[in-house]
């Protein structure tokens, strides 16, 4: 039997701000995962919690931050996007390395969503431009 070949599924056109942001959540979940072996190497749990638990944390934040990184098209992805950034900083109460990598994350988080929408604005309104221009060479 032959079958039909189906054509291949367009890809979804991703914008600057999504593409950026995702860069960034994916680096930061190896060092967030990273980060839990340090809080389980120091044992900088609060008393009373076992130190494997350092690497339960930072495996579940890594897992979360790649799992954002897929949700990013949406306005609710990139809160979400920044409450992790909010948390890593906390995380900064059980270890102080962690603060200073979640500050510097966040920044980098920042710049990339907030340049990212500018981006994508200007490339919105490029192509605004474009249309208009071709729909008033196609209506001479």
């Amino acid at each position: 039997m032959m079958s039909e070949a189906r054509a291949p599924r367009q890809r979804r056109r991703r914008g600057a701000a999504e593409s950026l942001a995702s860069i960034v959540l994916g680096f930061e979940s190896i060092i967030v995962f990273l980060g839990g072996l340090v809080l389980f190497g120091l044992k900088a749990t609060p008393a009373g919690i076992e130190p494997w638990w350092g690497i339960v944390a930072g495996s579940v934040l890594a897992v979360l931050l790649v799992l954002t990184s897929g949700v990013l098209r949406h306005t609710w992805g990139i809160a979400l996007g920044w409450f992790w950034q909010l948390l890593i900083v906390l995380g900064g109460l059980l270890e102080p390395g962690l603060a200073v990598v979640g500050l510097i994350f966040g920044a980098m988080y920042a710049y990339a969503t907030i340049k990212g929408a500018s981006l994508d604005r200007l490339n919105a309104q490029r192509a605004e431009q474009a249309q208009d221009a071709a729909d008033h060479t196609n209506g001479d």
